[in-house]
């Protein structure tokens, strides 16, 4: 059986974001499956406590992010998982709240593989002052926090957004939602608490800032696949989580 992990998401800040929330969780979860058609509204307003309205703007909600369809004389049916959006900031975070496993975690890992070293190196020719300066401000935030707390992976995060931003390139910048959800689900799995892993993790994070301050995108680029192959190392170092692909976004590309 695959091991799962539940990391909770913040609470929405509306009825029909909440809505939306709730049956995205569970359509994630399996408990509406691909092809199934919702219950009726009359149900589900129930259910939920809300207006037919809330309820429209609730399935409007998840039909825009591909979770959805709707059609005449059939209903409200979930779509295939192809047709998810998944670089949207709430399938992520709604994955998470559902369970993720580390063929998600593999997942993430490889589409960072495949944009982050390159926003990097991109960075590292592009970069402005006030772009290096913000870097190095990450940098040295992340040496002040412990490992384990918010602040720490606040800062791991901005100094990823940084250089996505710093790239130039407007694509690479939102892959800032993905970014978000790979360093949210390391942090609470497994931070880089043992003193060995947390200087792995300042000197690799340490020479990415480094390389793009000397405009050396080929060392800016490499720092990032490391930073990247240690998050997932640290994960299969934790129990229970061999099966599914586990390794494969780990030691497969590791040089």
């Amino acid at each position: 059986m695959t091991s799962l992990i539940v990391i909770p998401t913040r609470r929405a800040h509306s009825n029909h974001a909440e809505v939306a929330r709730s049956i995205g969780v569970d359509i994630i979860a399996g408990r509406y499956g691909e092809g199934m058609r919702l219950p009726g509204d009359a149900e589900l307003t129930a259910t939920f406590g809300v207006s037919r309205p809330v309820l429209r703007e609730s399935v409007k909600t998840l039909v825009a992010k591909g979770l959805l369809t709707t059609k005449a004389r059939v209903g409200t049916v979930v779509r295939e998982r192809g047709a998810w959006n998944m670089f949207d900031a709430d399938v992520l975070a709604w994955h998470l709240d559902a369970g993720i496993d580390i063929r998600f975690l593999g997942d993430l890992a490889e589409i960072r593989l495949a944009v982050e070293p390159r926003a990097a190196a991109l960075a590292a020719d592009r970069r402005s002052e006030a772009d290096v300066e913000e870097l190095r401000r990450s940098m040295d935030k992340m040496r002040r926090e412990p490992s384990d707390s918010v602040a720490f992976a606040d800062a791991d995060l901005l100094l990823h957004i940084i250089v996505a931003k710093a790239s130039g390139n407007l694509f690479m910048r939102s892959i800032g939602h993905v970014i978000e959800a790979a360093l949210r689900a390391s942090f609470l799995r497994s931070a880089p608490v043992a003193l060995e892993d947390r200087e792995a993790v300042l000197c690799w994070h340490q020479r990415i800032v480094d390389a793009i301050a000397g405009r050396d995108g080929e060392t800016a680029a490499a720092a990032m696949v490391e930073v990247i192959h240690n998050g997932m190392q640290r994960y299969e170092r934790m129990p229970g989580w061999r099966s599914g692909r586990s390794g494969e976004a780990g030691r497969e590309h590791t040089p």
